[in-house]
């Protein structure tokens, strides 16, 4: 069996308080975007599962990877046979898009169907949330308002059909857990389920991703890519997640070939 892991883009990241778990607690609007990854899981002929991948390299600690860590939790619930599993990667990983976090939770949706499991979304939700805190976004996969770790979602009504996307990931990994130490967290006067619904032209100056400041003192280089997004025309251009992707909404089509050299560069047309 085979599907498509997509990945999801930030748009606006409020880090609100910081929790007694050591965990922060979040505001932010989860949006999913059809940049896909390839995952096949088929039953194994050998008395072993085994994990391949091709695309972009993601190492050789495959035991860690969280698409394997899926197989296993479910595993300790369920009698699974051993299963070939093969990722084939397109989201660029270190870069805010939650592209692990789908791959995990697309192999539960993945084993859910080849063993008929029978689990509920709530069921796949629970599993994946034990995975990773957006993981359990990537299981209905649709915009949402994210709170608490970024784990608790309310549906939200957001229509960006009519807008283009870009995507440009320079070769640059930041680590989580180190751009949550960078932020000095603060409730936001204006909640971004406010912001939101306000028309995307208005969203420049106030749809904000607090790691932007923190990450573009470190990485110029980032800030760079998103002026240049908005030179090009983007209605709004930002930082997903803590980084190092950045996305432009563009209201017409927009050619980037040749425009980032030596990045990783993603059109949604």
């Amino acid at each position: 069996m085979i599907c498509f892991p997509n990945c999801k883009i930030n748009l606006g990241l409020s880090v609100t308080e910081k929790r007694p778990d050591g965990f922060h607690n979040v505001e932010t609007i989860m949006f999913p975007l059809p940049m896909f990854d390839v995952l096949e899981i088929i039953m194994s002929s050998e008395n072993k599962t085994s994990f391949t991948t091709t695309g972009l390299n993601i190492g050789k600690d495959w035991e860690n990877n969280l698409v394997y860590k899926a197989y296993k939790l479910l595993e300790q619930d369920f009698d699974l046979n051993n299963v070939n599993i093969h990722l084939h990667k397109v989201v660029p990983s270190g870069a805010g898009l939650g592209g692990g976090s789908s791959d995990a939770a697309y192999t539960i949706k993945l084993l859910n169907d080849l063993f008929n499991l029978k689990l509920s979304i709530d069921q796949m939700q629970n599993y994946a949330a034990m995975l990773g805190s957006d993981c359990a976004f990537f299981i209905k996969n649709k915009p949402v308002f994210a709170f608490g770790k970024g784990d608790r979602f309310k549906n939200i009504d957001i229509d960006l059909s009519g807008y283009h996307f870009v995507v440009v990931k320079p070769n640059i990994h930041i680590a989580t857990p180190e751009a949550y130490s960078w932020i000095t967290p603060k409730i936001k006067k204006t909640s971004l389920k406010e912001i939101i619904h306000l028309p995307v032209g208005n969203w420049k100056d106030i749809l904000i991703n607090d790691f932007e400041k923190k990450v573009f003192k470190r990485h110029p280089e980032i800030k760079e890519i998103r002026d240049e997004l908005y030179e090009h025309g983007a209605v709004y251009a930002s930082m997903t997640g803590s980084g190092a992707a950045v996305y432009g909404i563009f209201e017409d089509q927009v050619k980037m070939k040749g425009k980032f050299n030596n990045h990783f560069v993603w059109t949604s047309y």
